[in-house]
């Protein structure tokens, strides 16, 4: 990694290596926040289809509305 950053260095390319490393950086953030996102959708989905068995046996047993 240094001699590619001493590469750069000598080229005079620092705005180019700056903008590559912020650019592999958002990326990252971007890839680990639609990650969550999509831990979050499957949580919450478990989440409601517990919810509707819950709200199915209990409705069932006590002779509720259906």
């Amino acid at each position: 990694m240094s001699d590619l950053i001493r590469t750069f260095s000598e080229r005079g390319d620092l705005a180019h290596l700056a903008l590559f490393l912020w650019a592999a950086s958002s990326s990252g953030l971007l890839l680990f926040a639609l990650r969550e996102l999509a831990a979050a959708t499957r949580r919450f989905d478990d989440f409601v289809r517990e919810l509707s068995r819950f709200n199915e046996r209990h409705v069932t047993r006590t002779g509720g509305r259906r």
